[in-house]
């Protein structure tokens, strides 16, 4: 197992808090794998939380981890955002978006005070917050008929892939990610089988 073949997110929502002189530091973790997953929690997190005072955000998405962005929401720069971000990667997870709701407490907490804030907050609910290991998978397109079904599902099934997309008809098209690890595998044998039809995607 080459650890480049697996990349770490999570799976369920995890919450934590971090109070500091009156002010409260609420950290949220979700799953996500699109811009408007993270758009939809984001939005969540402010109708459940609309008197706080900033909603401070990082999420990064996908394996080369190039999607990214942090948010200080109001607070001075580089004190919010930046810090909840930095723990996503200390913890090198990527599909995952973190928010942290501030609500002030009437004291200022000056720069350092912010940056441990936010740090402290995001570091507890990846704590809590389980992490996984997904095998990193190369998406296939296969084409074929329907009277091959059992023997592709069975190396489907054999081999760890996941079904993304399928279609039944007279043909079956299917969509599977396979296993970065399984691929030579997988293509040898469904190379064996007659009459079908593999692209990478």
């Amino acid at each position: 197992m080459k650890e480049q073949d697996f990349y770490n997110t999570i799976e369920k929502p995890g919450i934590a808090e971090f109070k500091d002189r009156g002010s409260k530091f609420i950290a949220f973790a979700y799953p996500i794998t699109t811009v408007n997953d993270f758009k939809r929690r984001l939005e969540e997190i402010k109708k459940e939380h609309p008197k706080a005072t900033h909603h401070c955000f990082a999420y990064r998405i996908g394996i080369d981890k190039n999607n990214f962005r942090v948010s200080d929401d109001g607070e001075p720069a580089g004190t919010a955002g930046k810090q909840i971000l930095g723990q996503v990667d200390s913890k090198s997870l990527t599909d995952i978006l973190i928010v942290v709701v501030r609500y002030f407490g009437g004291t200022l907490l000056g720069v350092s005070g912010l940056i441990n804030a936010y740090k402290t907050a995001t570091s507890l609910v990846i704590q809590v917050t389980p992490v996984v290991q997904k095998a990193i998978e190369v998406i296939y397109m296969l084409q074929f008929d329907y009277t091959l079904m059992n023997s592709i599902m069975t190396i489907v099934k054999q081999l760890n892939c996941s079904i993304m997309k399928q279609e039944m008809q007279l043909f079956c098209r299917f969509s599977i990610g396979v296993p970065l690890n399984r691929q030579e595998e997988f293509l040898y044998r469904v190379r064996e089988i007659r009459n079908i039809e593999v692209n990478e995607v």
